[in-house]
Parts: C-alpha cells; structure tokens; sequence
C-alpha cells in the first residue's frame, strides 16, 4: 500500500469533492421488477456505510457505480468518471469486494490476488509486490501460499477484501463484508475497514443490512429503502442527542419514578419496568438524578444521555416524545 497516512480519524471539509454523484438513478430489470427508483445521492471522501434491509437495492447500487450494469435511466460519476460510459476505467481505480463467495479453491491466496492486481493493470513484478503487502495488511502474510480451498470462511473474506486493495484504489465498495462470520470475525473485519479508511485515507463504500456494524466504523450514511434514498447524512447528525436522560436500575424503577415526579422532574417509565427516560430541562437534572439514586440506594446500570439510533432511521417518522422511544 503506498496510500500511508498518520492513524488518525479523517476530517472531510465540506467543500471536498464527492467520489460518488448519483442522479435520478433508477434500474428496472425487464422493465417489470424495480430495484432502485429515482435515486440521487452523493458520497464524500471517508467511510461511508450503504445500509437497508436485504433487496434493498444495495448490490445493484454497487453493481451500476462499477459500470457491470447500466440503469435504466438517470446519471451516475465515480471518482469523476461516467459509469455508463466509462466503466473499465472506473473499474481500474475502484477495488470491488463481492457478497457472495467466488474464491477459486485450488489456487494459493497470493496467486489469486497477485493475478487480480496484474488485471488492474499492475505490472507482474508490482502486483506481486502489491499482493504480498495486501495480504499482510488483512493478516493473512504467513498463510499466503497455501491453497484457498483450506482456508476459514473469515480466511476467504480476508482475501477478497485483500484483493479489494491490491490495485491501490481510489475507492472501495464491499458488499456485506462481514457475511458469514462469526462476532469475533465480524469485529476483526470491521477494525480492518476502519483501519483502511483512516489510516491509509482510501474513501470506502461499506453496504450491510447490520445497522449497529455500520455505526461502529463510519463517517457517514446513505439509508435506502425499496430502492428510494431514506435518508444521507454524517453519522453525527443521525444520531444526535435526545433531550432525554436514560436511566436503568435493576430494581426499584417504580420508587425511583416516583421520587423523581416529587422533585418535578418528567419521567416516563419504558417497556422493561427496569428503565426511565427523564427529560432534561436544565443542567441540574443530571446531578438529581445520580443523587437520588445514591439516597435511595439502589443498583444503577446506566446513566447516559439518550440518543437516537440508526435503527430508527426506518421508521415512518423519528419519535417526538418520551413515550415512543425506546432504550
């Protein structure tokens, strides 16, 4: 990799020129089934995470930025390059980590990922070189001669994801990267794409149906539903802190309640019998609430300002009052 930055988390500046400009974007397989509808979109620099439920329409999201498919209509740049027309080059610049698995068995892991970095356009000597450094990145240099075939499900992902990088892209899309690990792997993937993305400074196009994934490691969102833009925002924005302070206590919920309504506090009990919301209506209530806690002796387990999840994105409408929301 020769895309080295300090390991530190990317500021994009407002005015940095988006890597992704979609435009009206729709794709209709046979005219019939419609998986993207009029969509429009742009994504900036960093690590941005493409997320909706399966059949959402992320795969052919992907599928079009890399000019395999052509939408049926509408205006897509990547990297300031038109998919329609000028999908090989976009495809020498972007590195690609498909779903599904599509790893050739009887070859070792650097003969596969040196041959697609000489299909990028590397010269033999280089994309040997640029293989080896790419499989050490994803922790896979001791075992890159061996065969494929024997490697572990989170092994084989490790590879795609190394062959993603070995062409020393501008960008890279990766399709549920994290399919089929367990939460051990799925940790060690997610710290890897973070790793990329903010030390290395390779803007990164992460989709998932895994919402808390997605929070875990990105900049920004792009949450599409039946095909339309949900919603694209900082990460920051969507989740941004509720006028509400949440409170769990393994017992004594109701006691704790009612002492808090005596002092003039609101506060509205949640589903589980063992949280509050209390509503903060002023710098003191925080300190309220912790010494009423303390007075009444009872076990605290959390005490945090409430914020919105991403989860909530898919709902109709975000909840305006205490009573809609949950822990």
């Amino acid at each position: 990799m020769t895309r080295a930055t300090p390991p530190y988390r990317r500021v994009v500046s407002d005015n940095e020129q988006s890597i992704i400009e979609a435009t009206a974007l729709t794709m209709r397989y046979r005219g019939v089934t419609t998986a993207l509808n009029d969509l429009t979109l742009s994504v900036r620099p960093g690590i941005t995470g493409l997320v909706g439920a399966n059949g959402a329409g992320k795969s052919t999201l992907i599928k079009i930025l890399l000019g395999l498919l052509t939408p049926t209509s509408g205006r897509v740049r990547v990297l300031g390059l038109d998919a329609r027309e000028q999908g090989e080059l976009i495809r020498a610049r972007v590195g690609y980590m498909p779903e599904h698995d599509c790893l050739p068995a009887d070859v070792t892991a650097t003969e596969f990922v040196t041959h697609l970095g000489r299909m990028s356009g590397l010269p033999a000597t280089a994309a040997k070189e640029q293989a080896a450094e790419a499989l050490r990145h994803v922790g896979l240099h001791e075992e890159r001669y061996r065969q494929i075939g024997t490697f572990s499900t989170g092994m084989k992902q490790r590879v795609k994801l190394a062959q993603a990088l070995v062409g020393d892209p501008g960008l890279l899309l990766l399709d549920e990267p994290t399919n089929g690990l367990d939460p051990a792997g799925r940790d060690a993937m997610l710290a890897l794409i973070h790793r990329i993305g903010n030390e290395f400074g390779i803007a990164v196009l992460v989709a998932s149906h895994l919402l808390s994934e997605i929070e875990r490691i990105c900049d920004h969102l792009v949450a599409i539903e039946g095909g339309r833009l949900l919603r694209a925002a900082s990460l920051d924005s969507m989740t941004q802190a509720l006028p509400w302070l949440a409170v769990e206590v393994d017992e004594g919920t109701d006691l704790l309640a009612a002492r808090l309504a005596e002092l003039g506090l609101t506060v509205s009990p949640q589903p589980t019998r063992r949280q509050l919301l209390v509503r903060l209506d002023g710098d003191p209530v925080f300190d309220t609430v912790r010494d009423t806690v303390a007075d009444l002796e009872l076990p605290l387990t959390r005490l945090e300002h409430r914020r919105h999840h991403v989860e909530e994105l898919f709902a109709e409408a975000m909840p305006e009052t205490a009573e809609e929301v949950s822990l």
